[in-house]
């Protein structure tokens, strides 16, 4: 089984714009058009059984929006998780409505929601989604949005881990993106997922492979992140990776299923 922890899809009525838009912030083009369908073709083509979306709260109002949406995808080929902005003071009330709404997690993007991860909302709204036993998805390192001002570093997020103390914590982009020497002396041995949503087109093989094993097989995650990286490229570079046969079915399914609980 292979399960795809960080994806991205949009209803269809904004799908299109939404690309687009993201697209001209980063500079790339997608490898899908964003929608469900064109998540599902991507997943089938790639040979995976499971796409995990993360859908973004890039502010308060949108919660309602997007977690309905996200609803809709609770179970099969296609789970969605919810989103939480970390700013309003019902925070609490916020994560048990997503929590009976059947969703297993949550994605959070410091980035987007304009707050670096150390802050106490933050630690606040993990620690209760912690209790609540849910997954939490956090975008870590480098994002085109603010290149220069990154809201969450490996230091940020050891910060928080050991104040927390998460147990269903995922660092996307394996702990921080483009940060790899800093995920490696902060994060690596912590108790912490990783993904490895976009990081083949840019870590050496060498250096993945030293993270994986020194941080152990069992955390991490695959993930592209379609659509800003192929679902069938990423497969293909796990596959011809000089790893064991242990440790490619760990990272490509067995901890995702594990994780997620199917």
């Amino acid at each position: 089984m292979i399960i795809d922890f960080h994806t991205h899809m949009f209803p269809d009525k904004i799908a299109k714009q939404t690309i687009d838009k993201l697209s001209e912030c980063s500079g790339k083009a997608p490898d899908t058009d964003g929608t469900y369908e064109g998540l599902l073709n991507s997943a089938k083509d790639a040979g995976i059984n499971c796409s995990v979306v993360l859908p973004i709260a890039t502010k308060p109002s949108q919660f309602r929006t997007i977690n309905k949406f996200a609803s809709r995808y609770l179970e099969g080929e296609i789970i969605s998780f919810g989103s939480v902005h970390p700013e309003p003071d019902d925070y609490k009330a916020k994560l048990r409505e997503i929590k009976n709404m059947g969703l297993k997690g949550i994605k959070l993007h410091p980035d987007y929601q304009d707050m670096y991860f150390n802050d106490i909302r933050y630690k606040r709204v993990v620690s209760y989604a912690v209790e609540l036993g849910m997954i939490i998805s956090v975008h870590a390192g480098l994002d085109p949005k603010c290149p220069d001002d990154i809201h969450c570093t490996p230091r940020m997020a050891a910060e928080l881990i050991d104040d927390v103390r998460p147990e269903k914590l995922v660092l996307a982009h394996l702990g921080g993106n483009q940060q790899w020497d800093e995920v490696e002396r902060y994060l690596v041995g912590k108790n912490v997922y990783f993904d490895t949503g976009v990081i083949f087109d840019h870590i050496e093989k060498e250096q993945f492979i030293r993270i994986m094993r020194s941080h152990g097989s069992d955390k991490i995650l695959f993930g592209t992140d379609s659509p800003w990286a192929g679902q069938k490229k990423f497969v293909d570079v796990m596959k011809e990776m000089d790893i064991t046969e242990e440790e490619r079915d760990r990272v490509m399914g067995e901890n995702g299923r594990r994780l997620l609980g199917i």
